[in-house]
């Protein structure tokens, strides 16, 4: 539907990626990796990665990479409440809202039932009507089926208005073993949380509208990228064919609309990824997703909504066609335009 608001939130602490090495090098964790698995830790985190800080739920850096089972649930639960619902606000507080008649809520670094939509309805106060429904497991990608979701139930209600609200504790699901992806999620994720406002189209403020969804899945290389449960916590699987992956996902889905003249705003994923995009579509700066990577590295399924934040402010014109990807392996797609 027609685009109201977007806000994003990130914790307020944050560290420079030698910051994060150092306080790493000094904990328990690494004593118990293997040399070249060391290295590898700090070939990232000193390189050329195109992240300069990421921003953690955390008052010790230290902490984030040592915590048990139990405290990373708690963490989960606790932080992604908490900053789902400063995004949500702030959005709620740009569109002259003080409630929405629907709430949906994706995320993928923890599990709690009920929802994050409903820590976010008590936090915010929402109507004990409020439409709520979670979006789990869908990865970094979850922003855009999320907000298609969303758009489905205003064509269905034309005079209500919708949030959407991405929100990852990336910090809560660090996991450390000698697996070569596993050490560089390590290097690559940080914490952050975005929101939206939707109008539908009987109250609608602005002619921004979300249009043309298109996915792609492809569970073959279901492996290559996903979530799996070592010890009781989340460990990130990531093969090294990622990057080739997503850009060989996103031409396609590009291709099916054939978006030329579209500016194409990305899910940042990691430096390896977005220079795999341009190489398959040259032309596309991605400056947004860019940007969104080198201030708070890959924040998961907020990253898109981040990048497309910084479009709307810059002031261009153009339409935009905006992309995520991640777990499953899944792509998704949509316009968003005048």
């Amino acid at each position: 539907m027609y685009l109201r608001t977007i806000a994003s939130a990130k914790p307020i602490r944050s560290w420079t990626q030698p910051e994060c090495w150092e306080a790493l090098n000094g904990s328990r964790a690494l004593e118990a990796l293997k040399p070249r698995s060391r290295e590898l830790l700090e070939k990232v985190f000193l390189g050329r990665n195109g992240i300069e800080r990421r921003h953690f739920a955390t008052e010790r850096i230290g902490e984030v990479f040592s915590r048990q089972a139990q405290q990373l649930n708690e963490s989960f639960e606790r932080e992604a409440s908490q900053l789902g619902a400063t995004a949500l606000r702030q959005a709620l507080e740009r569109a002259d809202l003080g409630e929405v008649n629907a709430l949906f809520v994706c995320s993928c670094t923890g599990y709690l039932c009920p929802g994050l939509s409903s820590h976010l309805a008590e936090a915010l106060a929402l109507p004990a009507d409020t439409y709520l429904l979670d979006i789990t497991g869908a990865g970094c990608g979850a922003a855009l089926p999320a907000i298609q979701a969303a758009c489905h139930y205003l064509q269905a209600h034309p005079t209500h208005r919708a949030a959407v609200v991405a929100v990852e504790i990336c910090s809560s699901a660090f996991y450390i073993n000698d697996d070569p992806g596993v050490l560089v999620s390590l290097c690559l994720f940080g914490d952050g949380a975005a929101a939206l406002i939707l109008d539908g189209p009987e109250v609608r403020r602005s002619n921004l509208r979300f249009q043309n969804f298109h996915t792609l899945h492809r569970p073959e290389h279901r492996e290559k990228i996903r979530f799996v449960n070592r010890d009781g916590k989340l460990c990130n699987q990531l093969d090294r064919s990622v990057p080739e992956l997503a850009a060989d996902s996103v031409l396609s889905l590009f291709r099916q609309l054939n978006c030329d003249s579209y500016r194409i705003i990305s899910h940042s994923g990691g430096r390896d990824v977005l220079e795999a995009i341009r190489s398959q579509i040259p032309g596309q700066d991605l400056e947004e997703a860019e940007a969104v990577l080198r201030e708070g590295g890959n924040m998961s399924s907020p990253s898109v909504l981040m990048a497309l934040e910084k479009n709307l402010r810059s002031g261009k014109l153009e339409p935009r066609w905006l992309t995520a990807f991640g777990a499953g392996f899944t792509c998704h797609s949509c316009t968003l335009e005048e």
